[in-house]
């Protein structure tokens, strides 16, 4: 193993988070703690079906409502707002339905919002709107992803379909490969569909001013400079008057990083009415309205050769998301994860990849963390698994031969995709000296002799991160893949920072807080930081992608690096001494031998009041910078490992061992990236042995509370152990920062899910389907 790059403290440091921005709006830490006067409180009246028209709104009894306002149906709307579609032009065949803030004529899921209830408290706008009276006539349901697939019930009848995007590649000779493999193993996965349950439910507060035409939203979201733009265009004002803050959100996981039909209903409830309008999602109302993810059906297989050498992968991807494609982004992520990162982390020749992403008539789907790379590595993982036992290969030994090696990159996949950089060398390494992989495979080997149902699953997995302009810029959607960063030296020596990335607990303010310290030189206690509104930073893509640190951080670190350059030239007009052979360090301006000369307070004093001191310098005491990728994406790659053990009896599966390897270049703070990486890997748990969304025929959700939907909670984890393997600098840019976001969730199920068969295996079967219910568990041993 190599060290990780040498950079001044405090980047390196395990520095706890710490809630220290200075919110310019001065209303509130969180959009729910914000009141302003003459607030109002809006609620939705939402349809019952999964599919129905419209036949009739009758509001008189809820207008009648001492308090009431205002009962806004889709005509009423539609005056401010302008409806949209979610196209990609990188894919000209996308199916793309209009969609409008309130359903029409038609609702397309059970949950949809069909009016909006605005009154003087949420109480009274709750009461009103169950006195709103909607006729509705019933249609039929498509509610699984096969029937969706086969069309007999069209959901948008002006497409003749229920095919939302249809893609493929296809690369070298498959149907040799398999024709000539030692080894073919095949299987047909089903991911159960689930959803991100923020701490915080979704929220915002508009605020409308007629007199200038101005917006203002308080919004509990990932992108607010996205949201800017598609408050602009939608509700016909100018970009510039619209100014979207968000705070610190409780928690997004993707599912706060769209528009939502509801929050902009909010908006134009502002804009006809001339008051702010606050809605806040209740949970019961988030599970049916916020965006749901994940659910596939997935036919896959590979072949090996004799000696286990990987030949080709075949898969075909159906995807179910909802009614409509979402917007901006639109619903090719999953699927396109899918085509672009099945056998990532191995060396082959040949793929057939197929992902259909289709409607129906469930709530709808979009970007949850992880996107489908959780889907990819989960069924090459599975395959591998199941390929090696059928050919009698030790399945981690099957891994090891096939994994892309240094020697290898740059490693253009089967797939298309260009891998300048992995390091599962580096991760095995570390794994290995970590934990006894032989005794442990031996220890439930010996288990098994003994009738017990203990395995080990490994998986290993790459996790694109940090994304170029490539993917949306290049598709026409208006998602930016750059952030910025400004600083200003204050007239006491302290730092102040503008930056656009947005803080969603994952504790990124800290992290940039510890970049712009090591590059201009100052403690850490001496940088504040201000984020998440658009009326005073860059125009910035905010989180989504795992991106924040190495785009947001390399911004910070030029801004920082700029700023410190100009004090430095200051600093030795000052001193009549050579700017190169000065430093800053913890606020002092020191010379060669680190003899204080001038503190950094002494310095702005200087600039800001004394500037005829400086002739010819015209001191700024203010550094910009703007970072954006020019690749399309930054590699991360890990390997998590799971042991489990499963009660024959019950079903239930319990978690003995998790151990997550991982690599991402430079770690600014070790501690915020392990919990990162941990609480990924819970989510990654969550989904393999307990989430998931289940609805009946008719497609109406069945367990939509947090008493029915299981959530990963202590009881059901064990620790999670971090280790990070270190390779050469990931190169590019100053710092070398790969994101970490979505890597504890990418190989998790993969890992939990191959243990699970690796218990059963004992036994004679398996499972390729996720959650791992007791109901599921017990099915597969023959019990039920």
């Amino acid at each position: 193993m190599t060290s990780s790059p040498a950079l001044p403290a405090p980047i390196g440091e395990r520095v706890p988070h710490r809630r220290t921005r200075r919110l310019a709006h001065g209303r509130g830490r969180y959009v729910g703690d914000i009141k302003i006067p003459g607030m109002l409180h809006g609620t939705f009246v939402r349809c019952p079906h999964a599919h129905a028209r419209i036949d009739a709104i009758d509001m008189k009894a809820a207008k009648s409502l001492p308090g009431v306002v205002a009962v806004l149906t889709s005509a009423d709307i539609a005056k401010v707002c302008k409806p949209w579609r979610g196209v990609h032009g990188l894919f000209p065949s996308l199916n793309a339905p209009l969609q409008h803030a309130l359903a029409i004529d038609t609702a397309r899921w059970s949950g949809e919002p069909v009016a909006l209830v605005v009154a003087t408290s949420r109480s009274i706008a709750e009461d009103a709107a169950g006195l709103v009276d909607v006729e509705y006539t019933p249609l039929p349901a498509v509610a699984d992803p096969e029937s969706a697939r086969d069309g007999t019930t069209k959901i948008h009848p002006e497409f003749g379909t229920n095919v939302c995007l249809a893609a493929s590649h296809e690369s070298g000779d498959v149907d040799a490969a398999f024709t000539g493999a030692a080894t073919v193993a095949a299987e047909t996965f089903r991911f159960g569909r689930h959803t991100g349950v923020p701490l915080e439910p979704r929220g915002l507060i508009a605020e409308f001013d007629p007199t200038e035409r101005r917006l203002t939203v308080h919004h509990s979201h990932q992108c607010p400079h996205q949201m800017q733009n598609d408050f602009a265009v939608l509700l016909d004002l100018p970009e510039h008057r619209v100014r979207v803050i968000a705070p610190d959100v409780g928690g997004g996981f993707g599912i706060k990083q769209q528009l939502y039909g509801d929050e902009i209903a909010v908006c134009a409830a502002s804009m006809l009415l001339g008051r702010p309008v606050a809605w806040f999602a209740d949970r019961l109302e988030s599970f049916t309205a916020d965006i749901h993810a994940r659910e596939h059906v997935v036919q896959g297989r590979v072949a090996l050769s004799a000696h286990g050498d990987i030949l080709a992968f075949e898969v075909d991807d159906l995807h179910a998301i909802g009614p409509y494609s979402q917007f901006p982004r639109s619903s090719a992520g999953e699927g396109r994860a899918v085509l672009t990162q099945t056998g990532a982390p191995y060396r082959f020749d040949a793929l057939r990849a197929r992902a259909t992403a289709v409607f129906q008539n469930k709530g709808m789907s979009g970007h949850y963390r992880g996107v489908g790379q959780p889907i990819a590595c989960a069924v090459t993982e599975l395959l591998l698994d199941k390929a090696a036992r059928k050919a009698g290969l030790d399945p981690i030994d099957v891994r090891r031969r096939n994994m892309v090696r240094s020697a290898d990159l740059p490693w253009r996949a089967p797939t298309g995709v260009v891998y300048p950089r992995l390091a599962f060398e580096e991760c095995f390494a570390t794994l290995e000296a970590h934990v006894d992989l032989v005794g442990l495979r031996r220890d439930c080997a010996d288990a098994r002799k003994n009738g017990r149902l203990r395995g080990l699953g490994l998986a290993c997995f790459v996790e694109q991160t940090s994304r170029g302009s490539g993917f949306y810029g290049a598709g026409g959607v208006a998602v930016s893949s750059r952030d910025g960063c400004t600083l200003r030296l204050e007239p006491n020596g302290a730092v102040r920072c503008l930056s656009s990335i947005t803080e969603q607990g994952q504790g990124t303010e800290t992290g940039v807080l510890q970049v712009i310290a090591a590059a201009v030189g100052v403690p850490l206690d001496s940088v504040d930081i201000l984020t998440g509104d658009t009326a005073t930073s860059f125009h910035g893509g905010g989180t989504w992608g795992s991106r924040c640190m190495a785009i947001g951080g390399e911004a910070a670190w030029r801004a920082g690096r700029a700023l410190r350059a100009e004090i430095l030239t200051i600093a030795a007009h000052l001193l009549q001494a050579d700017s190169t052979a000065l430093d800053i360090r913890y606020g002092v301006v020191v010379d060669a031998g680190g003899a204080a000369r001038m503190t950094l307070a002494e310095v702005g004093a200087v600039g800001h009041f004394r500037p005829h001191d400086l002739p010819g310098l015209n001191p700024q005491l203010v550094a910009s910078a703007s970072y954006g990728p020019d690749t399309p994406f930054r590699a991360g790659c890990g390997i998590q490992l799971a042991v489990v053990e499963i009660d024959p009896d019950s079903g239930m599966v319990r978690l003995d061992r998790f151990v997550v390897v991982h690599e991402c270049g430079l770690v600014v703070n070790p501690l915020l990236v392990d919990e990162q990486i941990r609480g990924g890997v819970v989510q990654g748990i969550g989904a393999a042995l307990l989430e998931e969304l289940l609805y009946d025929s008719d497609g109406q959700l069945l367990n939509g509370s947090m008493a029915d939907y299981l959530l990963p909670m202590a009881p059901e984890l064990c620790d999670i152990e971090l280790l990070h393997a270190h390779a050469a600098a990931q190169g590019g840019d100053d710092l070398g920062i790969a994101g970490v976001g979505e890597a504890g969730t990418t190989g998790a199920s993969a890992a939990v899910l191959c243990a699970v068969n690796d218990a059963l295996f004992a036994r004679g079967v398996s499972i390729a389907q996720i959650p791992c219910t007791p109901e599921r568990v017990l099915t597969a041993l023959g019990v039920i």
